[in-house]
């Protein structure tokens, strides 16, 4: 019995031991739970100062996750690069992906899961096939993750799905073009005594961003010259038609049957071979290589001869408005499309009120390529 009493003294004497020592390692860590829990009790009244000061800390944190039509493509690095810096000065963490191609959807979906699975604050999105990605799309909406579009966007998404978008006006970018070719054939349009023809390459009559560069171009170009009392024909093609019949200018559109370099390339070949042709306006990268490929064994653009005009840049365009066979350009401005799809993100990750951005374009030439504002937008 003695020893059981003993016993019993032992271990009520060593469990007060125990208990001495940790209440030493309580005493150090209360602390450092009280900071952790801290910041959620105070942030609760939004109003309060406390709450402004940990806002920073919370973007920090912030992850926004790009997913694009592509990455390797030098357009689409300038989108990065855009992205990147407007990340480090709301500091923020970005990430951007794209596939391979603009053809690999299968690749882009994937990619946009593993986007949503990372449950970041906010995701940008340039759609290869919105179809493809509607199911996802309905994901993130049910997680409550914004989606901003940007470049072409997420054309038909479902509603209040798309925050806002950031991307070229591409009317506007069109009426631009109008207005750079107007000033040099404004004299040929003035003295003419017979009509004379304006050739517009599109490369299909389906895509909203190309029928609306064309469009802008066509009615800018249109609305200038009969401000001067001449009257306009839109003929070619039955999407932008709007014939005149005896019109003193001809504004004459071409649209392949198929996409294809060869096909438009026809096309450019046709007009540049109509006697009446006083300017080509190609409206976007694909029919602007191909106008200068029709011109290759032609060698009619010029500016002392058809007025050559194009839209994008890459390589074949680039080289051609140095050479002078193309007059000029418009590029679209992927830095500040990456830029201000990273800004809108943010804002509505933080719950404020967005709307669609245009991120401009820029009217180029060989006197200003190089320009510091304009060279890194001349993607090849």
């Amino acid at each position: 019995m003695k020893k059981k009493v003993l016993s019993a003294l032992l271990s009520v004497a060593m469990v007060a031991t125990v208990l001495m020592g940790c209440g030493s390692a309580a005493e150090e860590a209360a602390p450092a739970a009280t900071e952790e829990a801290a910041p959620a009790e105070e942030a609760a009244p939004v109003e309060e100062a406390v709450a402004e000061e940990a806002a920073p800390a919370a973007d920090e944190e912030m992850l926004v996750y790009l997913v694009s039509k592509g990455f390797q493509h030098q357009y689409w690095q300038a989108v990065y690069q855009g992205a990147q810096e407007a990340a480090a000065e709301l500091g923020v963490k970005m990430e951007m992906v794209g596939p391979a191609t603009e053809s690999d959807i299968a690749d882009q979906v994937q990619m946009l899961n593993n986007a949503i699975n990372l449950k970041p604050a906010a995701i940008g999105l340039a759609a290869l096939d919105t179809e493809a990605c509607l199911d996802l799309i309905q994901t993130a909406m049910d997680s409550k993750i914004p989606i901003i579009g940007f470049d072409s966007g997420v054309p038909s998404a479902p509603e209040g799905a798309v925050y806002a978008n950031a991307s070229t006006d591409n009317y506007a970018a069109g009426e631009l073009a109008a207005e750079e070719t107007y000033k040099l054939i404004e004299a040929k349009i003035a003295d003419a005594t017979a009509t004379v023809r304006i050739g517009v390459m599109s490369q299909d009559a389906t895509s909203e961003s190309i029928v609306n560069r064309g469009q802008g171009f066509i009615d800018k170009m249109k609305s200038l010259v009969e401000a001067t009392g001449k009257t306009v024909s839109v003929e070619g093609h039955d999407k932008f038609a709007a014939k005149v019949d005896g019109a003193n200018v001809v504004i004459d559109v071409a649209v392949p049957a198929a996409v294809t370099a060869e096909a438009s390339a026809t096309d450019g070949m046709n007009l540049l071979n109509k006697a009446d042709v006083i300017a080509v306006y190609a409206s976007n990268q694909h029919s602007g290589e191909a106008l200068v490929n029709a011109n290759a064994n032609l060698n009619k653009l010029g500016a002392d001869g058809i007025i050559g005009v194009a839209f994008d840049s890459g390589v074949v365009i680039k080289t051609a408005v140095k050479e002078g066979t193309l007059v000029g350009a418009v590029t679209q401005d992927p830095l500040s499309i990456g830029r201000k799809t990273v800004e809108l993100a943010v804002a509505a990750a933080k719950g404020e009120a967005v709307a669609d951005v245009d991120t401009g374009c820029q009217w180029y030439t060989a006197d200003n390529m190089e320009d510091p504002k304009i060279a890194p937008n001349l993607y090849d």
